[in-house]
């Protein structure tokens, strides 16, 4: 056995997020192309050739983290109308200003989205937004992983016109993207709400006959459920099963207003869930059931939803939030314990994407996605449990240095794919269009 590797992360505290939770206190991961090698311990590695040595210094070698719910460019409407109902927001400022959007400037937004997450640890994300192929080719060129839909509403999109146009450009984006080693296309609904039941079913229809992701919103507010009980007398994702949409390869998006039913539904089909709380405590949306959809066997991932209703993309604070939240609403410290929010963001995030075979964990043969938390920080010290320092200490800034694909995209704060300068210069001149 040819014992190389390009490059050896070594110095740390490994947590790989497998199957079993193995940590490695004095560890090392090595990477040939984009390919993990070998994670062991750092003494395993004598006599290796390595191309290049990166010392984690005593901090936390694990791998990135997985955002299951995004709109990236909405970077542009960050702080442009705050403290409002959903739909007020929705309706009254979000589409209005989205209505002036045009390629360039998402393709704006999503460049300064890929550089928050990149330097806050984000290595993956699922975006649903206007004019997707610009995220795309965004993402690819930031050198993220992502999986990325066109939003089809019954209404013309500003992005494509009528809803033919928009399964046209659908399918487009399938066809461009199939054999992309860092882009995957999903269909994307906006939600029941948004969406006739012929679109929804089409939609999944297109979801199963290319093998992708559908994407949705789904059961978000009360106000959402009392609308589609009272159109098709059933609840949101009751509806959806009616119409023969629950599955293995559906990802539905907040889910916050459940019955016992649906959440029974959501186990039997192994329906995929997005996990919002930030977004979803500030538009007072509610507090989704996630302690009990666990329970039930669902496979919930976490995301940021986009920063018009965050604000921001920061995963580690995301956790922070996930974890008390659901104490608190539940009166039990014991609920949402580190462990289980920081899988949510790492290695149940891919598998909500299906991706969980390539990233998520640190494991031979799979994808080189992978951070280093600087833990050399007065917040951070002393640190009797890893994982619980970074679901409930850490921050985005902790993030020393972050790898995907094997290529290594930041450290010690240099994003080396994007023009992060350029991007906010670039956004503050379209935040000033819209004031």
């Amino acid at each position: 056995m040819d014992r190389h590797a390009d490059i050896l992360i070594t110095g740390g505290l490994v947590l790989t997020m497998d199957d079993e939770d193995r940590t490695i206190p004095d560890g090392a991961v090595a990477v040939s192309g984009d390919i993990i090698a070998a994670v062991d311990d750092a003494a395993g590695f004598e006599g290796w050739r390595v191309d290049r040595t990166v010392d984690a210094r005593g901090g936390i070698i694990m791998p990135g983290l997985v955002n299951v719910h995004t709109h990236a460019a909405m970077t542009c409407f960050r702080g442009l109308a705050d403290d409002l109902p959903l739909m007020t927001w929705l309706n009254d400022h979000i589409f209005p200003a989205e209505a002036t959007l045009n390629r360039e400037k998402v393709a704006t937004g999503t460049a300064l989205a890929c550089a928050e997450m990149i330097l806050s640890g984000t290595t993956c994300f699922c975006d649903m937004y206007l004019f997707e192929d610009a995220v795309a080719e965004t993402a690819r060129r930031a050198g993220m992983r992502a999986v990325v839909g066109e939003v089809l509403f019954d209404f013309p999109s500003p992005a494509y016109g009528p809803l033919r146009k928009g399964f046209e450009k659908t399918q487009a984006l399938i066809d461009q993207w199939r054999k992309d080693p860092l882009i995957r296309i999903a269909v994307e609904p906006h939600s029941p709400y948004l969406c006739a039941p012929d679109l929804l079913k089409k939609a999944g229809d297109t979801a199963l006959k290319n093998d992708c992701l559908l994407v949705t919103h789904l059961s978000e507010t009360r106000n959402e459920v009392d609308q589609i009980q009272k159109t098709y007398g059933r609840t949101p994702i009751a509806h959806m099963a009616e119409l023969g949409l629950l599955g293995p390869h559906l990802l539905a998006c907040h889910c916050v207003v459940l019955t016992a039913s649906d959440r029974t539904l959501l186990a039997r089909y192994d329906v995929k869930v997005a996990h919002n709380p930030e977004s979803n405590m500030k538009l007072a949306s509610g507090i989704a059931p996630i302690p009990q959809l666990l329970d039930a066997g669902v496979c919930v991932g976490l995301g940021t939803d986009g920063c018009s209703s965050n604000n921001d993309l920061d995963m580690l604070l995301e956790m922070d939030t996930a974890a008390k939240l659901h104490k608190v609403a539940n009166l039990d410290p014991t609920v949402m314990d580190a462990r289980t929010v920081l899988r949510m963001a790492t290695i149940e995030g891919a598998r909500a994407l299906g991706l969980d075979g390539i990233t998520g964990s640190l494991a031979p043969g799979k994808q080189a996605d992978v951070i280093i938390v600087d833990t050399e920080k007065p917040h951070l010290q002393p640190m009797f449990q890893p994982t619980s320092h970074l679901v409930y200490a850490a921050r985005g800034s902790d993030v020393a240095f972050v790898m995907i694909a094997g290529r290594v995209v930041m450290e010690n704060g240099a994003v080396f794919t994007i023009d992060v300068d350029r991007a906010i210069r670039e956004v503050n001149r379209i935040a000033r269009g819209l004031r």
